[in-house]
This record gives C-alpha cells, structure tokens and sequence, in this order.
C-alpha cells in the first residue's frame, strides 16, 4: 500500500517534503537523545516523556540556529 502511494507522482513529492522535514527529527531523537523506545508504559506518561524529548530538540535547534524569527 505505501509503495503504491509513492509510486504515484504526487506521492513522491508529498515523501521527499516529508524526508526533509520529518524524518530528521525522529533520526535525532533515535540516534543522539537514545529514544529506541518509551521507558513509560500509560498513554499519559509516554505522551509527556514525548513532548519533554520534543522540547529538548526545539529548544537544541534554537540554541544552535540562533533566534525565533516572529
């Protein structure tokens, strides 16, 4: 199914914005920060531990790009 939708023009398009926006971010979050998997087993909890990891990497990207442009 997803090879289907990629073989299609648009899909291709739609997977390479995806590539350059997207998959970054869960390669940093697995490699550099070590999330191969949640330490936290209810829903809550792992929505938390998530949102912290996301916050680290914004919070990373600014430190290192320079400042929120408003």
């Amino acid at each position: 199914m997803a090879q289907a939708k990629t073989d299609i023009p648009m899909g291709r398009h739609i997977y390479s914005k995806r590539l350059g926006t997207v998959e970054p971010v869960f390669g940093n979050l697995e490699s550099n920060k070590g999330l191969k998997r949640f330490t936290l087993r209810v829903k809550d909890k792992v929505n938390a531990q998530w949102l912290l990891y996301c916050m680290v990497h914004n919070i990373e990207k600014i430190a290192t790009q320079g400042q929120v442009m408003h």
